[in-house]
């Protein structure tokens, strides 16, 4: 069995300043450009029965404001009327509308039970896209940003169950197969176990794949994980071979979704079948339990057994016969008719141990039934297909996620002592898999004083971070540069060379805050009928 091995985030020593000033608020106003809204944003409030933390984490929190990262200043948001509007900035002084550039096939108004709808920039050409009922959308866009060749096109969409929000995607393109593998989270209510809030968090990884030959795109494989806290961070690496997952408690895997493309051609009256037999296994045996005819008698039932084979015939005709998976104590195994008028048949297996992926080798007649502790067991064995690298946070708080480079996976932000650090994973490389690479000095510290806060981010360059409270105002933290003037330090009777400015923005708007995104030049404030942006760095 794997065993994930524990270890820990090496601190770039020169990237942290210990002789840090703090920050001076500067009162230098910032350029504030605002848009009024079409249509006003496709917000959807929590409902009476969404009432836990999590549901308030991933649901009441959520950012309607989306940075398409391949892109430099292009924001997207989903309106009332179901519309993906865009606004990508040239020049501050010459802002146009946001634009249309799909509208969703769904009347989202008709869906009691939906969630917010949601965008995720799969790559430089393609779109995942959710509408809140669970329905997921892949769209072909063309070059985004150039008129020519952006045309959004549905290539794929499919009924998947209860409402889900995307939280990652990636596109991987393999000599003539293009997938696309998306990472998808739902709350569901837990229906056995009621201890703590009642509810579970659930994470559907799913890949979808189009070969040359083939004309559509199709899921080929669904994976499940289940956890009980909302993951602060979850990304799937860029190979498409694991996940990257930050969270409070742990996350483990209960369905590996089987290669559905392998299954796809099966006649379809064969899938529809009850299963000829069920069957079960310990470490030490299987149970395999068939439902008998009315009028079935022992003398009915012929079975034999030897170390590698079985034969089962009812009422003179065969009713499974083949080799084994593996050996069997012939011998000690035996079968019964149960009081239900079915059979039951017990095999002893001669290698303990052993889990076998079939009961007899090549048949498809029988259906395999796992219990709660194998599935437990299973996960335990499958834990290698995220990362077998397991780190403690401990005290250093999560913070918030960003997109530095969008062919890599976003990076996430820790508190560490009063510091914030900046963390790239990169999951190719074992022996450095969480680099650090910018650190905000002081900032969390400061951003602990800051109860009303809602978003936090940073630009992709490290230039500065920023967070924004539910209400108006917009705080800005900004790197230390080189001072235009002679200051000192009295205390210590040395020059400073650097400063490091803070600065407040104050929206002209009573309504909340929905979305907040920074790129390297400007801050993006979503509220519910206007589109703020703030001119935080001149280009270079």
């Amino acid at each position: 069995m794997e065993v994930a091995a524990n270890c820990s985030l090496r601190v770039k020593r020169p990237l942290l300043d210990p002789r840090f000033e703090g920050y001076k608020l500067s009162l230098e106003p910032l350029p504030c450009y605002q848009l009024e809204l079409d249509a006003a944003v496709a917000e959807v409030k929590l409902r009476d029965d969404q009432y836990t933390l999590e549901h308030m984490h991933a649901f009441g929190m959520y950012n309607y404001l989306h940075c398409d990262s391949w892109y430099q200043d292009s924001v997207y948001y989903v309106d009332n009327l179901g519309r993906i509007m865009n606004l990508t900035v040239m020049l501050d002084t010459a802002l146009g509308k946001p634009r249309e550039v799909f509208r969703l096939p769904t009347d989202l108004i008709a869906y009691d039970d939906r969630l917010c709808a949601s965008i995720h920039f799969t790559s430089s050409t393609w779109v995942t896209l959710s509408d809140g009922t669970g329905r997921l959308y892949l769209i072909g866009t063309g070059e985004r940003g150039n008129s020519a060749s952006e045309k959004w096109e549905i290539m794929f969409n499919e009924e998947l169950g209860n409402p889900f929000i995307i939280i990652h995607s990636i596109s991987l393109l393999k000599a003539e197969e293009h997938s696309i593998a998306t990472l998808l989270l739902r709350i569901e209510r837990e229906e056995l176990d009621m201890k703590g809030s009642g509810f579970y968090v659930s994470l559907e990884w799913v890949t979808i794949n189009k070969k040359n030959k083939d004309k559509k795109y199709v899921i080929t494989k669904r994976n499940i994980l289940h956890g009980k806290s909302v993951p602060h961070y979850a990304a799937i690496e860029p190979d498409g071979n694991g996940l990257m997952i930050v969270s409070y408690k742990s996350f483990t895997f209960v369905q590996v979704g089987q290669n559905l493309e392998e299954s796809k051609d099966e006649d379809m009256s064969e899938k529809i079948k009850e299963p000829l037999y069920y069957w079960q296994q310990t470490e030490d045996d299987l149970t395999v339990t068939v439902s008998l005819p009315e009028d079935c008698t022992k003398e009915d039932i012929q079975i034999q057994f030897l170390p590698d084979h079985v034969n089962v015939v009812l009422k003179g005709q065969r009713f499974l016969e083949g080799n084994l998976y593996s050996s069997i104590d012939h011998e000690s195994s035996t079968w019964i008719i149960k009081e239900n008028n079915s059979l039951e048949i017990s095999l002893i297996k001669k290698n303990e141990g052993l889990t076998w992926p079939e009961l007899v080798v090549g048949d498809k007649q029988g259906e395999f039934i796992r219990d709660s502790a194998q599935c437990a067991a299973i996960a335990e064995r499958l834990m290698h297909l995220t990362s077998d690298e397991l780190v403690n946070l401990g005290s250093n708080q999560y913070l918030f996620s960003v997109i530095v480079d969008p062919k890599e996976m976003p990076c996430f932000c820790l508190r560490h002592d009063v510091d914030a650090l900046l963390w790239q994973p990169h999951s190719s490389n074992q022996d450095d898999m969480w680099e650090h690479i910018a650190t905000f000095n002081a900032l969390g510290y400061v951003q602990a004083s800051k109860r009303d806060k809602k978003f936090f981010a940073c630009a992709p360059n490290y230039s500065y971070a920023a967070l924004c409270e539910c209400l108006r105002r917009v705080f800005i933290y900004r790197q230390p540069t080189p001072m235009s003037t002679v200051l000192y330090n009295r205390k210590e009777g040395r020059q400073v060379g650097q400063v490091a400015k803070q600065q407040v923005a104050s929206l002209e708007t009573s309504d909340p805050i929905l979305g907040f995104q920074a790129t390297n030049e400007r801050l993006f404030v979503l509220t519910t009928k206007n589109l703020f942006l703030i001119k935080v760095n001149t280009e270079n």
